[in-house]
């Protein structure tokens, strides 16, 4: 059975600031060697060329081996980065180590958080937006299920992934073996990658059948109701951690999810922090948190059809702000509005990860 979790959001000061985690160590709430992910959101472009993300990675890594952790674990613990913190989004990070609790802890009877990791086989620039990549990811997303001790997929609530997207370099050596790519536009490769994993993490959990190539990017009514996926150009395999709820671990958290329907749901938030364990009234106020809330983890996409709730927006034909800075920003102060808290993980590009124009949400509370 997997160790218990403790849990923590901290503010990142500046690109490379990597101090709160250190804080965090010192005061003995976690230990280095014990950290084994760390999902955040850090303050780039967002883009493919976000080197926001590399320097953070680099600053949280360090600090892990500076304060003790052995610097060969450091490089296996999987790090996930989304950049852009547009609008009121703030850069922040959640820190997931293994904790003790005693065997007679009344919380090992209880549904509580437990996480697990895995790297799929690697994927090849060819492979990305086809059925082969799918393949992979639901094969890794099962290996993570395992390692968390989690036998009944209605107890993952989220699943986050990092996969390698298209860049000039890796198209270039597609074509030198004689194979073609999906998209030679290295952007749109970043929604394609995430489209894809969705659709694998999908099949893994059961919530669709094995989709085929055509429905790649074409079909919406194909997602996963708790994919979150980033990518980026940092590695060329499927990162995956799978965090859900299982009895016999123990600890003072658990998570939940839900969906939003559209960028506006708030009521979508709410459920999901529901879904995690906190009792809330009919019509719930941020107040009702009472500072139980964790953090919440969301993934947004501008709706295809350019429309939200009847009107008409201009996201999509925007030639000088991309989609993906507007829905990310909108989205954002919907959340910060419902938890009270600028540091929301909000993340772009959610082809494939729940309902068109919506997206997943998830939220880890602590019970105590």
């Amino acid at each position: 059975m997997p160790s218990a979790i403790e849990v923590r959001k901290v503010p990142i000061h500046s690109v490379a600031d990597a101090s709160e985690l250190t804080k965090l160590i010192d005061e003995g709430v976690i230990a280095a060697d014990r950290v084994f992910a760390i999902i955040g959101k850090t303050e780039g472009n967002g883009g493919v060329n976000d080197y926001t993300r590399i320097i953070a990675d680099r600053a949280f890594r360090e600090a892990l081996v500076a304060k003790g952790a052995d610097p060969e674990q450091v490089k296996g613990v999987p790090i996930v980065w989304s950049g852009g913190t547009d609008g009121v989004i703030s850069p922040h990070a959640t820190i997931f180590a293994t904790t003790d609790v005693p065997e007679d802890d009344p919380s090992r009877e209880e549904m509580r958080l437990t996480a697990g990791f895995a790297m799929s086989e690697p994927i090849l620039p060819e492979e990305i937006g086809y059925v082969a990549m799918i393949e992979k990811v639901a094969a890794g997303v099962k290996v993570a299920m395992e390692r968390a001790g989690i036998t009944d997929p209605a107890d993952v609530h989220y699943v986050q992934t990092k996969t390698p997207l298209l860049t000039i370099h890796t198209i270039r050596d597609a074509k030198s073996r004689g194979k073609s790519v999906w998209t030679e536009h290295t952007h749109e490769s970043m929604d394609l990658s995430n489209g894809v994993t969705g659709l694998g993490i999908a099949v893994a959990l059961g919530e669709i059948e094995m989709p085929t190539d055509e429905d790649v990017m074409h079909n919406r009514e194909l997602y996963s109701s708790v994919a979150s996926c980033s990518s980026g150009v940092e590695l060329d395999q499927a990162q995956i951690v799978v965090v859900g709820n299982a009895k016999g671990v123990g600890g003072r958290y658990r998570i939940g999810h839900s969906v939003m329907e559209d960028a506006l749901d708030a009521d979508g938030i709410w459920e999901a922090i529901r879904s995690a364990g906190l009792d809330l009234p009919e019509r719930p106020r941020t107040s009702d948190l009472d500072g139980k809330l964790v953090n919440v983890f969301l993934k947004c996409e501008a709706s295809q059809d350019g429309m939200v709730r009847g009107r008409r927006n201009a996201m999509l034909d925007d030639s000088d702000v991309h989609w993906h800075r507007q829905i990310k920003s909108c989205v954002g102060g919907v959340t910060a509005a419902v938890t009270g808290d600028p540091a929301v993980f909000v993340s772009v590009s959610a082809a494939h990860q729940g309902p068109e124009g919506g997206g997943p949400v998830a939220a880890i509370v602590d019970l105590g």
